[in-house]
């Protein structure tokens, strides 16, 4: 697969928006969270950006994939991680099964008014018992006549402060069923009676907003429900192979930019006479972070060809998204390290990425649940 004009013509546009629409407002956003996710959906929406590799009947661009991987990887360019995030959010993480398996309704209720930036939308998922667990949730929907009555709790949901809806992972079935055949994903207004939403303070990605939402006997139409009963698990791991993909392309520039930095901030700082750069274990040291971005590039990029193709990704998907987790503490380290003193101060850019690049090796599935579907794929977990 090759990247074609287009491909760079979206990439050109997705990151003169950054640089006029997001970044002047960063530190503001950062300082004074959260940043305003409607003005900027909407801005985004105007564009075509929330909506790439969606239907043209919804308002989308109906482009494929790599698209939309485009502009998560240009989205690397954003000075902070919460706002990407929260961006990709919207995207593909709370988007996708309602696009491949909603009935038209809910596409016209829901997707669209996402796509346009008319709505912020959320997904539910994380539970304060079960996060990558995911077949461990205990919010639960019950049928009441021509509707389901949904009660529990979600945790750590990003956009939901401010989400117009959720797509909302609950049980549905009869534990009896299997923990994989009883869940079901159904669209949930934001302003129904019975939910209430706090607000989760964080150590980073602090201008995008993150809650825990509770749901008191909230009733929703049956008809809210996305695709079939029981089909909720899969549909959610469908959909995080398209979350892990977005996780690793967005890393790139941002790992790029670090390391960017860092030598130009360690060519100018002059320590015994002499730039610190010029120290072999600091120069060294930066080559070898850079070859692993470009191995992560590599990796990513192939993960997302063979998905565009139709190939089952999950075994690289999952290492792409091991990968940039684990990769995006090491050069966040290793550069505040030669940053000294001045990487410990809050407003400098490699000591925020220090704090929102953790949460890279946790949200969308932890390292070890990374490790453990790879180990699936190579034939390596222990026989029951």
């Amino acid at each position: 697969m090759a990247f074609t004009a287009e491909h760079q013509q979206l990439r050109d546009t997705v990151a003169k928006f950054v640089e006029n629409e997001i970044n002047p407002h960063v530190d503001e956003w950062e300082a004074h969270p959260p940043f305003p996710a409607h003005e900027v959906f909407k801005k985004l929406g105007e564009l075509g950006l929330l909506g790439i590799k969606y239907d043209e009947d919804v308002g989308g661009l109906g482009l494929d994939f790599s698209y939309s991987m485009v502009m998560a990887e240009e989205m690397g360019l954003v000075h902070c991680g919460g706002v990407p995030m929260a961006i990709g959010v919207q995207t593909d993480m709370c988007t996708p099964a309602l696009a491949r398996f909603g009935s038209d309704e809910l596409k016209r209720d829901f997707l669209a008014p996402a796509i346009a930036g008319d709505l912020v939308g959320c997904i539910g998922v994380s539970e304060p018992g079960a996060g990558s667990d995911v077949a461990s949730i205990k919010t639960h929907a019950r049928v009441e006549g021509g509707d389901y009555v949904i009660n529990g709790s979600k945790m750590w949901i990003t956009n939901s402060l401010q989400a117009d809806w959720c797509c909302l992972l609950v049980n549905t079935g009869d534990p009896t069923d299997g923990a994989h055949k009883n869940k079901s994903l159904i669209m949930v207004p934001m302003d129904a009676d019975g939910i209430d939403r706090q607000p989760i303070e964080k150590i980073g990605m602090h201008s995008s907003d993150t809650g825990m939402l509770y749901f008191d006997n909230v009733r929703v139409p049956r008809r809210n429900l996305i695709g079939q009963e029981g089909m909720g698990f899969a549909m959610q791991m469908m959909q995080f192979q398209e979350e892990r993909l977005w996780a690793a392309a967005n890393a790139l520039k941002h790992l790029d930019r670090m390391i960017d930095l860092t030598i130009d901030y360690t060519r100018q700082r002059k320590t015994f006479g002499k730039s610190l750069l010029d120290n072999q274990v600091i120069h060294f040291r930066l080559a070898e972070l850079r070859t692993e971005v470009e191995s992560l590039r590599a990796l990513t990029w192939s993960a997302i060809w063979d998905y565009v193709d139709g190939r089952d990704v999950t075994r690289l998907a999952s290492m792409a998204k091991l990968k940039v987790g684990r990769l995006m503490r090491e050069v966040a380290d290793s550069c505040l390290q030669y940053w000294g003193g001045m990487g410990f101060t809050a407003d400098n850019p490699v000591s925020r990425s220090y704090r929102d690049g953790r949460l890279g090796s946790i949200g969308g599935g932890a390292d070890e649940i990374m490790l453990g579907i790879i180990c699936k794929y190579e034939g390596t977990l222990p026989k029951a």
